[in-house]
């Protein structure tokens, strides 16, 4: 009984510390906001409560954790006094001999320490176990993801083919028998308005998720029949939202690579349009950006994003919207740099600006998780259907931004 106690309140003491590491990482991580929303002393409250009621529970534990050994010791000692008792009327009554009893008495006297030991033992089992169901329950969880026994080969300049493809979530369809063949070197643009299934198309590619119905092939092969490490070492993805590490540039930019030169490093940066950024660095690539590039603007991670993608040089690059945090100028000239890249390599973009897509080789226009659109710039806007009325109302907000700004 005290066992199971002392392991279901240990138990409950290390999810309450689980609580309050996350809640610390939180806030340091948005101290921004919570500055900006004058936020600091509600965190604080919170904060405190999370410590109190963590030194609460403490406190549970530790009382039966101390009551332990001492309702141990006082048993150990009642049953020593049970046993004088009744072995002395034996003795007395001529039932037993008295060496017969001392030697007894010795015996238990010996075995009364190993048995206090072994009731602490079970304490720190107890304690012991329940930080162990945690980590099992981690090292029990399979990956959705999984490379099969006898992975096919890859092929080489291999096209990409969404067929009949559906991706099911809670509630909603984000992709609904979708069909389309990416050529080998082609570049092709997928735009659509919020929440048309953009993000969830170009993440089957590197097969961050696998369709609900369908296939989705790569020169042929079904992308579950192929080693997901291989696959993805041949595909340069740059999402939305960049992850960069506590660390410096030019360790951010080489991510993954083991022998890259200082000169490589710094033709991607130049590539990804970070150049002009470079002279205002401190140490150049050798910066130290912060923990998750703290110290770096929003185009300044994402354009670091992508030389890391650069210098992969993957058969298949895939832009998600990777330039959303740049002006249209800057993502233009940034494209232009990157056009000499695209030649040669298979490349999908995601882009949110309808007029920076304008030289890709096909354009695909997604509505509520179905290809409405297809075709180059010139036919989508001669043809004057979805795309070219977004086309016309993206360009229209820029002239009048262009105009407010002047």
């Amino acid at each position: 009984w005290f066992g199971r106690l002392i392991h279901a309140r240990f138990e409950r003491l290390q999810e309450m510390f689980s609580d309050i590491t996350s809640r610390v990482q939180e806030s340091l991580a948005g101290v921004r906001v919570l500055r900006a929303y004058v936020q600091e002393d509600a965190e604080l409250r919170r904060f405190e409560q999370l410590n109190r009621a963590y030194v609460s529970q403490s406190l549970r534990l530790a009382r039966i954790s101390g009551l332990f050994l001492p309702l141990l010791q006082a048993l150990v000692g009642l049953t020593f006094l049970i046993v004088l008792w009744a072995g002395g009327v034996r003795v007395l009554a001529g039932r037993i001999s008295l060496g017969t009893f001392v030697m007894f008495s010795t015996y238990m006297g010996m075995l009364i320490w190993p048995m206090i030991a072994m009731g602490w033992v079970v304490n720190l089992i107890q304690r012991g176990n329940a930080s162990l169901g945690r980590i099992r329950q981690i090292l029990a969880e399979r990956p959705g993801l999984a490379t099969p026994a006898r992975p096919r080969p890859i092929a080489e300049k291999a096209s990409i083919e969404f067929r009949d493809v559906s991706v099911l979530f809670p509630g909603v369809r984000a992709l609904d028998r979708v069909n389309l063949k990416i050529a080998w070197g082609e570049t092709v643009a997928i735009v659509g308005r919020t929440g048309s299934g953009k993000s969830t198309l170009v993440r089957l590619i590197p097969r961050l998720l696998d369709p609900d119905e369908g296939q989705l092939l790569l020169g042929g092969v079904d992308l579950r029949e192929l080693s997901l490490p291989d696959l993805r070492r041949r595909i340069g993805m740059v999402p939305q939202e960049t992850f960069l590490f506590s660390g410096t540039l030019a360790d951010n930019i080489a991510f993954g690579l083991e022998q890259v030169s200082e000169a490589e490093i710094l033709r991607a940066a130049e590539q990804a349009g970070l150049g002009p950024d470079l002279a205002g660095f401190p140490q150049g690539i050798h910066t130290l950006i912060g923990e998750r590039g703290l110290t770096l603007s929003g185009g300044q991670k994402q354009r670091t994003a992508i030389a890391r993608a650069i210098l992969r040089d993957p058969e298949v690059l895939i832009l998600d919207d990777a330039l959303s945090s740049v002006d249209t100028l800057t993502e233009e000239r940034i494209l232009a740099g990157l056009a000499k890249l695209m030649r040669g390599r298979t490349t999908v973009r995601r882009a949110h600006r309808v007029p920076t897509v304008r030289q890709a080789d096909r354009i695909v226009v997604l509505d509520a998780g179905r290809i409405v659109e297809e075709g180059t710039h010139s036919e989508l806007i001669a043809g004057g259907g979805y795309y070219a009325d977004l086309y016309q109302k993206q360009l229209l907000e820029e002239e009048l931004e262009a105009v407010r700004f002047w």
